[in-house]
């Protein structure tokens, strides 16, 4: 008993809040459910397992913190694959055409293009007064099939890409030699670390922040409050297409081939992991640590399923599963919650 009560404390000291059902039930499952691959396949706990896993879940996450921010807002994105594709292929051939080999212009230029989209997504959610579902269903296919239409969809291979890009993919923080060859640790983990904590900076250390979740919550009520929406909404949006600019860059890196027709059509497995760690697609709720603990599960399931002989199919299978309990787990959460309200307002 007074260990978890000292783990309480450490989590409240740390998070400055109580740990959320949902995030709760998710450490479980992960927890679980590596327990059970390491006690069938002992190669599990092998340091190149975790290594493949953080390389798998970088650009996954980079994604999922700005979609966490959307749903948190109260709207929903399925663009930002095409805003990553685009933006970094555009870069590329920008590269390839000026004789510009240079890592840092590469993300520069794919942040800014990410950014811009985002901000188009945003004036068009806030003008056009239509579900934002529906707003950035129509830009995904606006924003690539303008692309090919304009300046093709020519692949480049390892040799053709610019060399910068190559290096940067094959580069490691960190370099390990075991007796099964060597491993490293992905260049992209900085970039998730960044953005993970300017998020929880923006989240909860920002007025900003405060109006992310008030629009959420409410947005006539954030209104009457004086909550600028549509310059929330351009933050928000816009955000959310500078991390996938950045991502396309990191895929193409990693990839060590450009391929601007990839990539576009994963977003609801990305949407999936988000909601799995508790975000609501109404909208005022939602963690950072519980977007982490979702795209853990998917790593996990991405990674381990060759430990278990499994095919990769039964990927979606794990995490369709885990997707329905936890919104189950949810929504009887909130019905319940509901009951309550009506009692007392009754009373």
């Amino acid at each position: 008993m007074k260990s978890k009560a000292t783990k309480i404390w450490l989590f409240q000291r740390v998070m400055h809040r109580r740990a959320k059902t949902t995030e709760k039930y998710l450490f479980a499952i992960v927890v679980a459910y590596a327990v059970v691959v390491a006690f069938m396949n002992p190669r599990f706990l092998r340091l190149e397992t975790l290594f493949d896993m953080i390389a798998g879940g970088s650009g996954t996450m980079l994604l999922a913190l700005g979609l966490s921010v959307v749903l948190i807002s109260g709207g929903i994105d399925v663009s930002f694959t095409a805003v990553a594709i685009v933006s970094a292929y555009i870069s590329v051939l920008t590269m390839d055409s000026l004789g510009i080999d240079n890592v840092a212009f590469a993300m520069l230029m794919s942040t800014s293009i990410g950014l811009c989209l985002g901000f188009v997504n945003a004036v068009l959610i806030q003008f056009l007064r239509l579900p934002a579902l529906i707003v950035t269903l129509g830009t995904a296919s606006v924003f690539h099939g303008a692309m090919a239409v304009l300046l093709g969809t020519t692949d480049f291979t390892k040799s053709e890409m610019p060399q910068s890009l190559v290096t940067f993919g094959s580069a490691s923080l960190i370099t390990f030699t075991t007796e099964n060859g060597r491993y490293g640790l992905t260049m992209a983990l900085p970039f998730v670390i960044g953005a993970l904590i300017l998020t929880w900076l923006i989240l909860h250390h920002t007025m900003l922040g405060r109006s992310i979740y008030a629009i959420g919550s409410s947005e006539e009520s954030a209104s009457r409050l004086g909550i600028g929406i549509l310059r929330t909404k351009l933050f928000v949006y816009g955000y959310m297409g500078a991390l996938a600019g950045v991502m396309g860059i990191l895929y193409f890196s990693e990839l060590k081939y450009v391929n601007p027709t990839s990539l576009v059509g994963t977003e609801l497995i990305i949407l999936a992991a988000v909601v799995i760690g508790g975000a609501k697609l109404t909208g005022g709720e939602g963690t950072l640590l519980g977007t982490l603990l979702g795209v853990s599960l998917f790593a996990l399931f991405q990674t381990t399923l060759v430990f278990l002989g499994l095919d990769s199919s039964w990927r979606n299978f794990f995490f369709g599963g885990v997707l329905l309990l936890s919104l189950g787990v949810m929504y009887a959460r909130q019905r319940v919650a509901d009951r309550k309200n009506l009692v007392f307002e009754a009373n």
